[in-house]
């Protein structure tokens, strides 16, 4: 009995796979919408969907309640209609690598270079998300007020304030090798993170009409690179 109940769910297994690989094709992945459905509710679903019938066969033998991915293919019937509408949702993924050179220790708005660097890519997304990642343990990213700069000079003397270069003298600190702003430095970038999510809206960045990006410069000597030079990982992804 066991032996027969082992090849039984093999078999529904192995017509669930079929069921599922049979819709994915080139034709019938396009105008997707992937939904969440419990393998047991299966059964629920109308026999329109064809190859589906022995999925839902198999999760009425199975009684199973585990969860499955079911890709819901829409009428293929006319090419030149999904060719457009798979054009309209399909999936892109950008990924660019950008060098900015911080003037001097403090926070700057790089939002205009951010933009810059992606222009090209952002546009084919309708809807998605920029992640942004600086790739230094004494510098960070945050989003702020666009227009005064007297908002990025006293964001930075709060951050003086709040984690003095005194400590790194005082004996706060033991981690004082590589200087009074090293380890304050370490403790901004921690405080003020190193990535930033932003939305993608109609092929650009959501940004609100007052926020811009900054990059905050933490160090005097820009850390082991000797200058204020800092790397910024940026990934695009959304559907057009």
């Amino acid at each position: 009995m066991k032996s027969r109940e082992i090849n039984a769910k093999s078999n529904i297994k192995r017509l669930i796979k079929s069921a599922i690989t049979s819709v994915l094709t080139p034709l019938s992945i396009l105008c997707t919408s992937i939904v969440c459905f419990p393998l047991s509710s299966l059964s629920a679903l109308p026999p329109s969907l064809g190859a589906f019938k022995i999925a839902r066969t198999a999760a009425l033998a199975a009684k199973q309640r585990r969860f499955i991915l079911i890709v819901q293919a829409a009428d293929t019937s006319s090419n030149s209609a999904s060719q457009s509408c798979a054009s309209s949702k399909i999936m892109h993924w950008y990924q660019h690598e950008i060098s900015i050179t911080a003037p001097s220790r403090g926070c700057h708005l790089i939002t205009t270079t951010v933009q810059k660097a992606i222009s090209k890519d952002v546009a084919n997304i309708k809807i998605g998300m920029a992640n942004l990642f600086v790739q230094h343990t004494s510098a960070s990213l945050t989003i702020n007020e666009n227009a005064d700069p007297d908002v990025r000079r006293d964001l930075e003397m709060a951050l003086n304030k709040i984690v003095p270069e005194s400590w790194n003298r005082d004996g706060t600190f033991k981690h004082t090798m590589e200087g009074d702003d090293d380890m304050p430095g370490h403790i901004k970038s921690s405080m003020m993170g190193v990535s930033l999510n932003i939305p993608i809206t109609d092929g650009r960045l959501a940004l609100g009409t007052w926020q811009g990006i900054y990059l905050n410069e933490h160090r005097n000597q820009g850390g082991w690179g000797g200058g204020h030079t800092r790397k910024i990982v940026i990934t695009l992804q959304g559907k057009g």
